[in-house]
């Protein structure tokens, strides 16, 4: 029987408990424990597809299709085991399904009510992820402590602690203690009423972890342990790492969280076996080279729009022991006169995805001038298209060549909406989603790279390469690297007279890992390492 470890979050937003519950889930593993890991969102949105970067960052896609909360990106990233749809719940999808049911007539009649029938939906989401092979299922309660919002998703994890027992669940709130500058103190007063609300609700603490700027001394720990009703020893320190977020399993394994987590869930103890963590956060920390990355995108000023495209960068770098300073590079100012020097002051150019017309020209200019200069270029969706049309304006000599997307009356629509998206009403999960094969050309630097001629990659996606347009592309000399399983769809292009120049349609920043790194991603800053050594040596007296 599957155990349940539940992680809320207390006082503010965005503390982090994304990532702590991804370091939880790495030090289980490390255990030899099996799991599995959730987040529930209370919003009403079915599913975050819809929603803009400003007020969310990215959407991360599962190799089933769902668009998700970007936590589930650290899942994969900490544990590197593949998360699903049912990894992802919204309170709208869980009333979507309840209001399901009650159209059907599924409730005889009854009065449909939060208690019981949208708790037992969210009871029901919870346990869809267990199975005979998974010891423990990891659930992350998204939003604060105290939300209206939350309150149906904390009474349905209070119900499941009663009905499974409290030795086979474990429950760990996140909370802020802030550092009063101007007082020279931290203040426990918000982590005491954080808690307080949730032992309102009938949920007591078994751990808590302590977000904190400054160190907490051993008085602070002892006043939150006795006002929060946690033993002393279960209150955790979670200080601001000083490098970066892959840290964070091994601060908590070395207060001793997950020896906690065990004795509370009564598992057997082996011993934790981190080498290979610790060896890449040598890597990482301490690098032999470091190499400037510069990320052209819409929402540069955004740093969660680009999640898995930052951490992917620096994943990239690890086999090479090499640093990744990423430089953001507003693609709204690189439309009109772009700074070409500024460009050239790169190691590596990389296009993201994105959707509308804003900064696409300025895109399309970055592009040219990586071509152009052999700077070494990735490309990822909107990234691939871009370079699509660079390539068909500069080389092919179609003059306005354009996307359908941007210019539906464009003379040359290189790029255009798939046919099945053509008649598309809802929004909502209704692209290109999720992983799918491609055909790999052999001999291409993409085929080098993977090692093989078949991969599955993530799609989210509605525009593609114009089949009409295929041909007279090749004929320019760009090569159809990549395409599905039925030689239709363009999936990855390369300009073979470049020191590294790939685009993909697909997103592998998704599949990275830090243990794992994506191999274009290797390459690309492998390459991006080639030409600053190279700099270098022509600058060396």
């Amino acid at each position: 029987m599957a155990k349940y470890i539940f992680i809320t979050g207390g006082v503010v937003s965005s503390l982090g408990k994304g990532l702590t519950a991804a370091s939880i889930g790495r030090l289980l593993i490390s255990r030899g424990l099996r799991i599995r890991m959730q987040k529930l969102d209370p919003y009403l949105n079915v599913d975050p597809g819809t929603m803009s970067p400003f007020q969310h960052g990215e959407v991360f896609v599962t190799e089933d299709g769902a668009e998700t909360d970007l936590d589930l990106g650290h899942y994969e990233r900490f544990t590197g085991q593949r998360t699903s749809r049912r990894s992802n719940f919204t309170a709208g999808r869980v009333y979507w399904e309840v209001l399901k049911k009650e159209r059907r007539g599924d409730y005889l009649g009854g009065t449909v009510q939060m208690i019981p029938h949208i708790t037992d939906q969210i009871k029901q989401c919870v346990r869809s992820q267990a199975a005979e092979d998974v010891d423990v299922i990891l659930c992350e309660i998204g939003g604060t402590v105290g939300d209206i919002e939350g309150l149906t998703f904390l009474e349905a994890i209070r119900q499941i602690g009663l009905e499974e027992g409290r030795e086979n669940v474990c429950y760990v709130h996140l909370t802020y203690v802030p550092f009063i500058r101007a007082a020279g103190e931290v203040k426990t007063k918000p982590s005491q009423q954080s808690v307080a609300k949730l032992r309102e609700i009938g949920i007591i603490p078994d751990v808590l972890i302590c977000r904190t700027e400054v160190d907490l001394g051993e008085d602070v720990r002892k006043k939150l342990s006795l006002f929060c009703n946690v033993s002393p020893h279960a209150v955790i320190v979670e200080k601001d790492v000083t490098h970066n977020i892959y840290e964070l399993p091994v601060v908590l394994s070395e207060q001793g969280l997950d020896d906690l987590i065990m004795v509370h869930l009564r598992l057997a103890r082996p011993p934790a076996r981190l080498d290979e963590w610790r060896d890449m956060l040598d890597r990482m920390i301490y690098p032999k080279h470091r190499v400037r990355i510069g990320v052209v995108g819409k929402y540069s000023e955004l740093q969660d729009a680009y999640k898995s495209i930052f951490e992917a960068i620096e994943h990239g770098g690890i086999p090479h022991t090499c640093g990744v300073d990423i430089v953001k590079l507003p693609a709204e100012e690189l439309e009109d006169e772009p700074d070409i020097d500024r460009l050239k002051q790169v190691d590596g150019i990389l296009v993201p995805g994105g959707f509308g017309g804003r900064g696409v020209e300025g895109k399309i200019s970055a592009i040219r001038i990586a071509r152009e200069n052999g700077i070494p270029f990735l490309g990822i969706c909107l990234g691939m298209q871009c370079a699509v049309i660079e390539f068909a304006r500069h080389v092919c000599g179609l003059d306005h060549a354009q996307s359908t997307e941007f210019n539906k009356d464009t003379p040359h629509p290189v790029v255009c909406l798939m046919e099945e998206q053509e008649f598309v009403e809802n929004l909502g999960g209704s692209m290109r989603l999720g992983a799918s094969p491609t055909h790999l050309k052999p001999n291409t630097r993409a085929a080098q790279a993977y090692g093989q001629s078949i991969i599955h990659e993530r799609h989210r996606h509605r525009y593609e390469v114009n089949p009409g347009y295929h041909q007279r592309l090749q004929d320019g000399g760009l090569v159809l690297a990549g395409m599905d399983r039925d030689g239709h769809l363009v999936e990855v292009i390369e300009y073979p007279d470049h020191p590294w120049f790939i685009a993909t349609q697909y997103h592998p920043e998704f599949a990275s890992e830090p243990l794992n790194p994506h191999p274009l991603f290797r390459g690309f800053i492998g390459a991006a390492l080639a030409r600053h050594q190279e700099n270098a040596t022509q600058v060396t007296p």
